[in-house]
């Protein structure tokens, strides 16, 4: 198939929410689709679509996300722009998308994966073993809130929203001793300063294809589709296969704790999984190993394990 390519007179639109870090990801898109095809910048053209969890989040600052919706609020706009047609593509960070595409629309192409890991940030902290007990940690994530408190029960949690700048000066300001990002996030926008621990996933298993971006487009859109194609990382989508199957059949979404993470070596995948309690009373975790072509399998299988030792009510959320 020969495909048309876009050009300065008629640019391939690229949507995005206006976050600094949506924007230096669809930045990332944009210079990956113009290095393979060796288009000027100006073929493409960057959309940013505010979406009504934008604005819900804006307003409703200090109240937990799971009580503002689901994922599908951080979307919803921009999926609407491209079905009609305003916008080719849609550049995301995959652990924010829902597991299931509207009709019309496929996710299926993610650029080459940065570090899964979590970060701890503290002005004052170097690591997540020197919290003393009962310190105050700010996070809006319920997988990080229950790990740590499975982990820590002594630990006080604080709901803990906002940007980079927001959250460290709300560690200024003496508002919690620390607080956690994505390491991908950190660096994907060059924030060396932060003051960042990476913390291994042995001690904190990531979310679901965190460290991931992902680009969504019309399934009928064969010139979108052959494009996205020259930027496809394979090992990455081998590796959401898997973890977001698991997703899929643990029916997750914002107000479930759970982690996962597939990793590949020596052509073999290893795939764990995470179930918490939403109060950090109760974790279990479980793995497999597998070929490579079985990690959707492998996500289902895993998946069904982990439900049936959790049990009915598991995720029933205690105040």
């Amino acid at each position: 198939m020969t495909l048309t390519l876009p050009s300065p007179a008629s640019p391939f639109k690229i949507g995005t929410r206006g976050s600094p870090l949506a924007l230096a990801q669809a930045y990332e898109t944009r210079q990956r689709l113009g290095a393979a095809f060796d288009l000027p910048e100006d073929a493409f053209e960057i959309v940013v679509i505010k979406t009504t969890g934008d604005n819900r989040a804006m307003i409703d600052a200090d109240r937990p996300l799971k009580e503002i919706g689901n994922k599908g609020l951080f979307t919803k706009e921009i999926e609407e722009a491209m079905l009609r047609g305003d916008i080719d593509i849609a550049v995301h960070s995959t652990k924010d998308m829902p597991v299931e595409q509207p009709d019309g629309l496929v996710l299926d192409t993610f650029l080459p994966r940065e570090d899964v890991r979590d970060a701890f940030i503290s002005t004052s902290l170097s690591s997540i073993h020197e919290l003393p007990e009962g310190a105050v940690v700010g996070t809006s994530s319920l997988r990080r809130r229950a790990q740590l408190l499975n982990r820590r029960p002594d630990l006080n949690v604080v709901e803990f929203r906002g940007n980079v700048q927001t959250r460290l000066k709300k560690l200024g300001d003496g508002v919690a001793d620390c607080t956690f990002l994505a390491m991908a996030g950190i660096r994907r926008l060059n924030m060396d300063a932060v003051p960042a621990t990476a913390i291994e996933p042995e001690d904190m298993l990531p979310a679901i294809a965190q460290g991931t971006i992902g680009i969504e487009r019309r399934s009928d859109d064969s010139r979108a589709g052959g494009m996205l194609e020259a930027v496809h990382h394979a090992e990455t989508g081998q590796r959401l296969a898997a973890e977001r199957a698991l997703l899929a059949a643990l029916d997750g979404s914002c107000e479930t704790p759970i982690a996962g993470l597939a990793q590949i070596q020596d052509g073999q995948l290893r795939l764990r999984g995470e179930v918490l309690r939403p109060d950090g009373s109760e974790s279990i975790a479980e793995e497999l190993d597998g070929p490579i072509a079985d990690g959707p399998q492998m996500g289902l299988d895993l998946a069904g394990t982990l439900l049936k030792k959790a049990g009915p009510g598991f995720f029933d959320w205690k105040n």
